[in-house]
Order: structure tokens, then sequence, then C-alpha cells
């Protein structure tokens, strides 16, 4: 199973929004989760996308969202997915929204943290780390980036003491772009 870590500073953590753009560019989280999930006629089954928004009115907020054959999700609704789940939280606990999408206030920090406990290796997208095709990558590997203000300065310095940085390249692509190619990579060498 691959994990993808999406952290968003600005990302809105109520689903009472109405304009993508003004929600804390809500519309970056949708196309992200268009390019971890949808293939051609098919879904990724095989990954599971974690969204950390650090946003008002109440951040922050971790979704949690892998495909199963009970979720019924398309193109045209994922912004109503996302809303849906975010009317859903309850204080104090992890919630289960729809089949396969969970929701909780938990810390960036601390769904890394407690994805290396589960005895996955973290991987870091940089563009001044290691080429992620000469990266050795073990099969269910966690892959971080973020929205298109980085990730924060305080836990980008502390995360590359620790974490194996990887590139996709010598170009800043978008967030969902990074998505696919990562995908891409990991398709191609069967993980």
């Amino acid at each position: 199973m691959r994990n993808i870590i999406y952290f968003s500073n600005n990302a809105a953590t109520t689903g009472n929004f109405k304009d993508l753009m003004k929600a804390g560019r809500m519309d970056i989280v949708l196309h992200v989760i268009i390019a971890t999930f949808f293939l051609s006629h098919d879904f990724r089954k095989d990954t599971k996308l974690h969204l950390v928004f650090y946003g008002m009115p109440d951040p922050p907020k971790h979704i949690e969202i892998q495909v199963t054959d009970d979720l019924d999700i398309s193109k045209k609704d994922v912004g109503n997915l996302i809303k849906k789940i975010l009317y859903k939280y309850k204080p104090g606990k992890k919630t289960e929204v729809l089949p396969g999408c969970f929701i909780e206030k938990k810390s960036f920090l601390k769904v890394i943290e407690e994805l290396q406990e589960q005895g996955k290796e973290v991987f870091i997208l940089d563009k001044k780390g290691e080429d992620i095709r000469k990266a050795e990558i073990p099969d269910d590997s966690v892959f971080i980036l973020g929205d298109h203000k980085g990730l924060p300065k305080k836990e980008m310095k502390r995360l590359k003491k620790t974490l194996t940085s990887v590139s996709i390249g010598p170009k800043t692509y978008f967030a969902s772009q990074t998505v696919a190619i990562v995908n891409n990579e990991l398709d191609r060498r069967n993980l």
C-alpha cells in the first residue's frame, strides 16, 4: 500500500465553503485527489491519501481516503466529497464518514510519526533531493508533499534530518502533477 501525505497551509477545516479558491486553495486538494486515485476507466485501490489541513477555522484536520468497492466517487463530485467529510468531523474521535474516508483532528507531524511506527519508510519530496529514479524505494512507502506554499519551514528542517529527500526532477511541478509522477514511478517498479 502506497501512502501520500498532502499538507495544506490554508485549506479550510470546515465544510461550509462555496468558492474553492477562497477555501484555502481547495482546488489544489481536488486535483491531488484526482491524480492520486483516478486512472482511465479505473481507480487506484493500492493507495491511501492523507490530507492534512491547517487552515481556519479549526486546524489541524487529517483526512484519510482509500478508494474501496463501496465508495461511490467521481471526478465531478470530489469537492462535495471533501465538504461531506469535513462536515462529519466529531471532536475527539476518528470518524469514518464514507467507506474508506476518515476524518480526525491530528497534526502533520503526528500523521508522519504514526506511519513510521507502522514500519513505513517516509520520503519527502524536495527539488534538492535524490533523483527518485535512482532512489531505493521499498514497497509500502510514504511520500510527503506540500501545497503551493510548500511545507512549513520549521517542519521541513526537522523532517530533512530524519527522512530521505527525493526529487522528481529539476523543475517545480504542481502538487497534482507531482503525485502523478510519483505514482508513475511506483507503477513502473510494480510497487
